[in-house]
């Protein structure tokens, strides 16, 4: 499989215009509460309305890969998506429901995701899937000097030499501090 880095703020919206614009709208809510809920694909495509609790702006979960329990706070961006999502199929039991004839009551594919996610990134020169979500809520928190310790926290990491790797953090850069801060 290959890796992929997180991408930056502006990359977001621009992912997330791309996908508005050319694609089905479901692809773009999927980027948009991927990025604020930082799951992995397989958690956000298994979420389904009776899992969010608006009122409380919360979710709680059991991720599928490691069976650790996590409960998310539902920011603004993620609520206006989730509404909208509600108020347009009142009537689906998944956030990410199919509408078509032959595929009635499931959730959209995390491979119909990733292909359109794949397209996305051809056409804007980025190399993203669908984990591209949870890795770019990562590097951002991290450029905005969110400790290693919270990030590692918010996505589920056990320990934070997992979530330096993750965040492509090198050995080399921590020894660049060293020429970059003398005193």
């Amino acid at each position: 499989m290959n890796t992929v880095d997180g991408v930056s703020q502006l990359e977001v919206e621009m992912i997330h215009n791309t996908l508005s614009k050319m694609y089905s709208p479901i692809y773009a809510d999927i980027w948009k509460i991927g990025v604020n809920l930082s799951l992995r694909i397989g958690d956000l495509l298994q979420l389904k309305y009776e899992d969010l609790n608006v009122t409380e702006r919360s979710v709680k979960l059991t991720e599928v890969k490691t069976g650790k329990a996590k409960q998310i706070r539902l920011n603004n961006a993620a609520l206006a998506v989730i509404t909208r999502r509600r108020q347009e199929h009142p009537s689906d039991t998944w956030l990410f429901q199919v509408h078509s004839n032959r595929a009635k009551d499931k959730p959209i594919s995390r491979v119909s995701v990733g292909r359109v996610f794949s397209e996305v990134g051809e056409r804007l020169g980025l190399t993203i899937n669908t984990h591209s979500m949870r890795k770019s809520r990562g590097k951002a928190l991290y450029e905005n000097h969110v400790p290693i310790e919270k990030i590692a926290k918010v996505l589920n990491h056990s320990n934070t030499s997992s979530t330096l790797r993750y965040l492509g953090i090198t050995r080399e850069e921590v020894l660049q501090t060293y020429d970059d801060f003398e005193l």
